[in-house]
């Protein structure tokens, strides 16, 4: 952006600075001739030591008495006016890096189409705000660029793999042809690479934020992501609960039900081998709703907790499991949390497991719901 030139900053808190110790001298100075010069013959300013005597001589007018509370007054006003006025100045001054100071708030919480656009003439704040602005405008387009890529070969990938998993499937059924365990492998696999090709198609979508919000009510969420994984937990003897209170928020129904079946998903497959149990809980807090999805499971660090919200992570011995999926479930549900305004945060259990808290922000509340209902595995559903 092309500015005309202007003072640096540097020489306007300088003469700032200057004006305010020249009033400052002007008042001083007002205040000696008035306590120690009035009265004297010359009229020329040539003070000299007999004034000082003068003022502080106890059978002066201008003794002590009189000018030492004087002079107090006189510093305490210039001290008062020079933290007033030297607050109000260097206020006016540094305003522009209230406006920086936001917009790499913004960036740092993932806003990447923010734009200072600092007004004014030319000057090392100016020069700062300008440069930010660049950097921003270069780091979105590159994370956009980054997104369309992804997206792109996604969608390059998925036709040929779905081609090549209907042919498979057909080779699978053909009557005239032996099936092998390769051919099951390789069925297996390539059903793996679609999975991760839809996984990455979603994280691009959550993205670029490129859905419609809606009043949803995630305790229906959560109820419709225990009913479709209710199978799963049966398969894997796992136990499901699940309670809460009506927790109305805005967003995709789509997603948000994307990401309560990724936690519970996740939650199912990595639980212990028998006896395992999922806890879905829905709370309304003053200002957010609140989903939290715990399941016992093997004991975890905090350092392995922390990374398995990075997108292809898994946990310690997690890779040979028979569901272990992309690596992408928390990576989604995190970036869905986000693409909503929310925050999703994971804490080792201390017997073991994992506890994953949604955030999200609350609408008008309702009224509470029903007792929570319970799912289990090793019995019928019941209301």
């Amino acid at each position: 952006m092309d500015r005309a030139p202007g003072l640096s900053v540097r020489l306007k808190l300088t003469l700032s600075y200057v004006g305010f110790l020249m009033i400052a001298g002007a008042l001083l100075l007002a205040a000696v001739w008035v306590f120690l010069l009035r009265g004297r013959s010359n009229s020329l300013y040539a003070p000299d030591l007999s004034d000082f005597r003068r003022a502080f001589d106890p059978s002066s007018n201008f003794g002590p008495a009189v000018f030492v509370p004087a002079a107090i007054m006189v510093l305490a006003f210039l001290l008062v006016f020079g933290l007033a006025g030297g607050w109000i100045l260097a206020g006016r001054m540094l305003v522009p890096l209230t406006s920086i100071t936001d917009a790499t708030r913004m960036a740092a919480r993932g806003s990447l189409s923010h734009r200072i656009q600092l007004e004014g003439r030319q000057d090392e704040f100016r020069e700062l705000a300008d440069a930010f602005d660049g950097m921003l405008a270069r780091l979105e387009a590159h994370v956009a660029e980054q997104q369309r890529f992804a997206a792109n070969a996604s969608h390059e990938l998925r036709t040929p793999l779905a081609i090549m998993q209907t042919m498979l499937d057909v080779a699978r059924n053909d009557p005239n042809r032996e099936s092998s365990e390769f051919d099951e492998r390789l069925r297996v696999v390539n059903a793996r690479a679609i999975d991760l090709v839809e996984a990455l198609l979603l994280l691009s979508r959550t993205d670029r934020g490129s859905f419609a919000r809606d009043d949803v009510d995630l305790s229906l969420i959560a109820e419709e992501a225990t009913e479709t994984l209710l199978p799963l937990a049966e398969k894997r003897g796992v136990a499901m609960e699940i309670s809460g209170d009506i927790a109305p928020t805005v967003g995709s129904h789509a997603l948000l039900l994307q990401l309560t079946t990724n936690l519970l998903h996740n939650a199912i497959v990595h639980n212990l081998p028998e006896s395992g149990v999922v806890q879905i809980s829905t709370a309304v807090g003053p200002e957010d709703v609140v989903l939290t999805v715990e399941n016992t499971g093997d004991k975890l660090s905090p350092h392995v907790v922390a990374t398995l919200t990075e997108p292809f992570q898994r946990g310690t011995d997690r890779i040979s499991s028979d569901h272990v999926g992309a690596g992408l479930g928390l990576a989604i549900a995190k970036r869905i949390t986000q693409a909503h305004d929310g925050t999703l945060s994971l804490s080792p259990r201390a017997d073991g497991g994992l506890c994953v808290t949604v955030r999200l922000p609350a609408t008008v509340r309702q009224a509470p719901s029903e007792a929570g209902r319970a799912f289990s595995a090793d019995s019928e559903e019941t209301e």
